[in-house]
């Protein structure tokens, strides 16, 4: 589960680099899916990792507004606040965690719905390659090359050996 995280963030920061060169405008631009734009789907991504972190811990969230962090050095500096809270908690993780229990009201009926931490885990290394391939979509609409995805070359299993 690590392993994947620690792609993520690489990946992510893979982003960040491709992102400099590139214009501000094309980083806005409506694009079709996601939730957006480029910029705001980086947003997205670190701010949903975030949430689920601190819901998890029992932390209070609050909704970041995409509208205060419309620069790609606004995104990055969130991202880099939220790394280390989410970091310690991913770096930490154990078997035992697996199954720990999340309780929560779906907000679209009010019902209770109840998932076990594994699962959420899961979903958050999901969540993050799927928006990674809507801004690969987009990144060649544009006309430049993307960030490479590919999990093998980028040293992960190496740097599992120095934990």
């Amino acid at each position: 589960m690590q392993t994947l995280f620690r792609y993520n963030w690489m990946v992510r920061e893979q982003w960040y680099q491709w992102c400099e060169g590139v214009s501000e405008e094309e980083l806005l631009k409506p694009r079709t899916g996601g939730v957006g734009s480029i910029l705001k789907t980086l947003f997205h991504i670190a701010d949903v990792e975030w949430s689920w972190t601190m819901a998890m811990l029992g932390k209070p969230d609050f909704q970041e507004d995409f509208a205060e962090y419309s620069s790609l050095s606004k995104v990055k500096e969130l991202d880099a606040r939220f790394r280390p809270e989410v970091e310690d908690f991913v770096l930490g993780w154990h078997e035992g965690m697996e199954r720990n229990v999340f309780r929560d009201i779906r907000a679209s009926d009010g019902a209770e719905v109840t998932d076990y931490w594994g699962e959420i885990m899961r979903h958050m290394i999901a969540h993050e390659i799927h928006h990674i391939g809507q801004l690969s979509v987009w990144a060649r609409e544009a006309g430049k090359q993307p960030p490479s995805t590919n999990v093998i070359g980028k040293g992960l299993m190496d740097q599992d050996q120095q934990r």
